[in-house]
């Protein structure tokens, strides 16, 4: 009798848990939820990821409504404001477009408006060893190295780093970097951005001697100064000119001696009155 008052104990419990329970739940499914309208401005973003000198076309942007406290300085919230314009800086999807990413109305598109004010872009012949096996693409640093002969002797062939830390504008005609996870892309031609000083250098070494491309990481800002390396230094052959050319001195000082006038011979003075007469003494053999 007591184990069954204490089922019937248990039963009401759970029974009066339940309805319970399932009424809570009723009451807050059917309670208004309240929501913050917290205030939003219309922003330019980008519909897809977009390279340097794309023309920005009605497809590749879309306006997404941005929180107002969090909207970057000089957004742009119209699409017409940037549609014909060219892009100066890559950019990714979703990504804001800004004033500064993008080239004047009056520029267009392509490489030119992605040159910045006082900078060149000038163009050298590669193949695939100067190219670094095709892995210098768009976007990347390298240093050049120049070998040139100031007299046109091979013993003055001299190799040095004449510019550091220049960045690739564009590989052959492609000013996109569109390689499949960074895959070489062989080219003919490299565009280079440098100063008009640096263009100097650059024309000058690639017309009179030949230049190789070193490609660098592109989080390493050093520019090292080299003092350059001629052949005799590469093979370790400076002791071996010096010893050369005191060999030549003491074979010059040797031949000096050698051709150096014969002694006087021996002679007798003999006098005869007020006559004086020198002989020459003549040694028998």
């Amino acid at each position: 009798m007591a184990r069954m008052r204490v089922f019937i104990v248990l039963a009401l419990a759970v029974t009066v848990g339940g309805v319970f329970a399932f009424a809570t739940y009723n009451y807050v499914q059917k309670s208004p939820g309240k929501t913050v309208n917290a205030p939003t401005r219309p922003v330019v973003v980008a519909a897809a990821d977009l390279d340097i000198g794309a023309e920005i076309g009605r497809d590749d942007v879309r306006i997404i409504e941005w929180p107002a406290t969090a909207v970057p300085a000089d957004a742009i919230g119209s699409a017409d404001e940037v549609i014909g314009r060219g892009l100066i800086v890559p950019v990714v999807q979703n990504e804001p477009i800004l004033p500064a990413k993008l080239a004047s109305k009056e520029a267009g598109a392509g490489l030119p408006p992605a040159i910045p004010q006082g900078l060149r872009a000038v163009s050298v012949r590669v193949n695939e060893v100067i190219g670094v096996a095709g892995y210098v693409l768009p976007g990347t640093h390298v240093d050049v190295v120049a070998t040139v002969s100031p007299t046109n002797q091979q013993i003055d062939m001299t190799s040095k780093v004449i510019l550091t830390n220049v960045l690739v504008l564009a590989a052959g005609t492609k000013i996109e970097r569109t390689t499949d996870k960074d895959k070489p892309m062989p080219v003919s031609v490299v565009t280079l951005l440098v100063n008009p000083e640096e263009a100097e250098r650059l024309t000058l070494a690639a017309s009179e001697g030949k230049i190789q491309l070193a490609l660098r990481n592109p989080l390493d800002r050093e520019t090292p100064t080299t003092r350059g390396i001629r052949p005799a230094a590469l093979l370790g052959a400076a002791p071996i000119v010096q010893r050369v050319a005191r060999a030549r001195v003491s074979q010059t000082t040797t031949a000096k001696v050698e051709i150096a006038p014969a002694p006087e011979p021996a002679t007798v003075e003999i006098i005869r009155g007020d006559k004086r007469a020198r002989e020459i003494v003549r040694q028998e053999h």
